[in-house]
């Protein structure tokens, strides 16, 4: 019996911190369909390319993937940053026959993005390995992976960094003037054009923070970026459209219960389990987490 209580404690601990991480990907996905109103799914593509960078400077550099993210991170900023003026932007600004065709050109980024990589790296699969991969910590008889514990940690300091950005300084309030009213924000005075860029590129750096925590812990491919898309989308939904905090808590409840779907059902229904809570949350709770905080 005693076991079975450590093998439980030892689920839930690892499900909530790898959450952690998934968390600061939906959030990435969240401040952008907050502001801009589109569901983004190219996202997941600028993950794999943010882990694609991270990547490289580790394999070709040595530099530790915890701070190669600190090069991801403006990279994949400035790349956010250009789709959105000369991509997405071009959309927004003229009357479309279909409102869905925003959608879709994000699925035609993601295309690219994808089959970019792959023309350069193929469909191998890679993987960084550092000098703590193996490493472990113990919580009394439960011993939790390093890479775990520090991926964790510098994901919820990013996502305290990002709610002070968002609350005290005047471009963390002028996003979330756009994301509540655009026409009013425009009439106090606010450039809603450079605001949705800046919160696409701001999307784009969060996505490549969480791919390259996640980097030590899983295999980097081309496709690796459709998984990250579908657990971006369930918990976005999850924690309520355009809440950043709805974002947090709905990644650790996904990662929680993937992980005790792992140990508990199979590891192979480990993606499932995600997938049945997103059908549950669009039938008895359409408005996510964020629903249950205003009533």
């Amino acid at each position: 019996m005693e076991d079975q209580w450590i093998k439980f404690g030892q689920t839930v601990i690892c499900g909530l911190l790898l959450g952690g991480m998934y968390s600061l990907i939906a959030i990435g996905m969240t401040l952008i369909m907050g502001v801009m109103k589109i569901i983004n799914l190219a996202h997941g593509a600028l993950v794999m390319v943010g882990m694609y960078v991270t990547y490289i400077c580790s394999t070709n550099y040595g530099i530790d993937p915890y701070i190669g993210m600190f090069i991801a991170m403006p990279v994949l900023f400035l790349l956010g940053c250009l789709i959105q003026k000369y991509m997405i932007n071009r959309l927004v600004e003229v009357d479309s026959i279909l409102p869905e065709n925003q959608v879709l050109l994000t699925v035609g980024i993601m295309l690219v993005l994808t089959e970019g990589i792959r023309l350069f790296f193929k469909s191998d699969y890679r993987s960084v390995t550092t000098s703590y991969s193996s490493n472990t910590v113990f919580i009394g008889d439960m011993s939790i992976s390093v890479p775990l514990v520090i991926g964790f940690i510098i994901a919820m300091a990013f996502t305290f960094l990002l709610h002070l950005f968002l609350t005290k300084s005047d471009l963390g309030k002028s996003i979330r003037a756009t994301s509540q009213d655009r026409d009013a924000a425009v009439f106090m005075g606010i450039n809603s054009s450079k605001i949705t860029m800046i919160t696409f590129g701001l999307g784009a750096a969060l996505a490549a923070a969480g791919g390259s925590l996640l980097l030590p812990l899983f295999y980097l491919f081309p496709d690796v970026g459709h998984l990250f898309t579908a657990k971006s989308f369930i918990i976005t939904i999850l924690g309520g459209l355009g809440s950043t905090w709805g974002a947090a808590i709905g990644g650790l409840i996904l990662g929680l219960s993937e992980s005790l779907g792992a140990t508990y059902i199979s590891m192979g229904y480990k993606d499932v389990v995600g997938l049945v809570i997103f059908i549950l949350v669009l039938l008895f709770l359409p408005g996510g987490i964020r629903s249950l905080v205003k009533r």
